[in-house]
């Protein structure tokens, strides 16, 4: 078993990284293929595709000095304890710029007993263009045998100063079969759901496994879909974006409350704060920066729970488009096919296409602090006009 066997679809790109860690891992006289090697890689691809996976199974490669690992590194890479790696994500809306400078900081220090010291930026597009720039001058200069290795969307997510100093590499979306059968193989779900989530995720792996392992996601997305079909009246369209602001509010809270929880448990631990215990003043800032992250956090897994519910909303409006278009062989929502059928039976494709640029709208509305809320009513508000007007 190697350190590439659970990345899936993307045998491209995983070809480039061996390559690349074994050149890596050659001594001089073995005459390394140096071009095959840099100091700064870009892994770009859609949401889903497995960007930050390859991510850290390149620096599982990198730190251990073989190209297909070894299981120490593997276990350390994977609860991201090994002292050669150094990580930066975040869960609010933004990177913060201080956070930026404590990892260039690091990138100074030598590996301490790997071949590689490793620098991974997880959603390296949320960094502002100020705090790109702190960036700039250790991805030009960096020490010998320190790697960075940022991820994104896309290339055009980052400062074109960043995008000369790095090599990108650009991932495919993940066939369905592939998503597939990788939920087959590590999470153990029958084939038919495995497929089913799958094709409603549209090859996405983190949310193919959420709906492949809960049958409560499932239903979620399925009641929402529903809902967006029967929108007729304004009251319908209000009542529905509530509901959606609910529905991605819970799934939010669910993956937050627990961790929110325990980080401040440990905290207060840390702090030497008892159980019961009033807080002192003098720790009371340091209590309150975890909860200015932890609203960060929050407010970003909202936004992240909409999103998810606008791109079924797109993938719902592309069957319809489909049908009256006469192509109907890709269906993404086949469980909902007899109500897909009817809708595209009482409207346009013009209508549809509209429908589709409302949601686009919406996104970027929401992606630049328009209240949800209002954002997700003028979509829905659309719908409603295009059904009314096929009555």
């Amino acid at each position: 078993m190697t350190v590439w066997d659970e990345l899936t679809g993307q045998a491209d790109a995983i070809a480039v990284f061996r390559a690349a860690a074994a050149a890596a891992s050659a001594t001089p006289t073995e005459g390394a293929a140096e071009q095959a090697m840099s100091h700064a890689w870009l892994i770009t691809g859609p949401p889903g595709s497995g960007r930050s996976n390859l991510a850290y199974a390149f620096a599982t490669a990198l730190i251990s000095g073989h190209p297909d690992g070894d299981d120490a590194t593997v276990a350390q890479v994977a609860a991201r304890s090994h002292p050669d790696l150094t990580v930066l994500s975040t869960e609010g809306v933004s990177i913060k710029v201080d956070d930026v400078r404590a990892i260039v900081r690091s990138s100074s220090y030598s590996p301490s007993v790997g071949r590689h010291r490793v620098l991974v930026i997880e959603d390296a597009d949320r960094m502002p263009e100020r705090t790109s720039n702190v960036l700039l001058k250790a991805l030009e200069e960096p020490p010998e045998r320190t790697v960075w290795i940022l991820c994104a969307p896309s290339e055009a997510d980052l400062i074109p100063t960043i995008r000369s100093r790095v090599r990108s590499v650009r991932l495919r979306v993940p066939s369905i079969d592939d998503v597939a059968a990788l939920l087959v193989a590590r999470d153990g779900v029958s084939p038919e759901v495995a497929e089913r989530a799958a094709r409603e995720a549209q090859s996405h792996i983190g949310m193919a496994r959420r709906l492949a392992t809960s049958s409560e996601a499932r239903e979620r997305r399925e009641a929402t879909l529903v809902s967006a079909l029967g929108i007729r009246t304004v009251s319908d369209a209000v009542a529905a974006a509530a509901r959606m602001i609910e529905i991605a509010g819970d799934d939010a809270k669910a993956i937050t409350l627990e961790r929110d929880a325990d980080e401040r448990e440990k905290a207060l631990r840390s702090l030497g704060v008892a159980p019961g215990q009033t807080l002192p003043p003098a720790l009371r800032g340091q209590i309150k920066a975890l909860e200015d992250d932890q609203k960060r956090r929050a407010t970003r897994s909202l936004r992240d729970g909409i999103d998810r519910i606008l791109v079924d909303f797109s993938s719902l409006h592309r069957d319809v488009l489909m049908l009256q278009l006469n192509g109907d062989s890709a269906i993404i929502n086949r469980e909902l096919l007899s109500r897909i059928e009817r809708a595209a039976s009482v409207g346009s494709a013009a209508e549809t296409l509209r429908s589709l640029d409302a949601i686009a709208v919406a996104r970027k509305r929401i992606e630049a602090n328009v209240a949800p809320l209002l954002a997700l009513e003028a979509m829905l508000m659309t719908f409603r006009r295009s059904e009314r007007a096929a009555a």
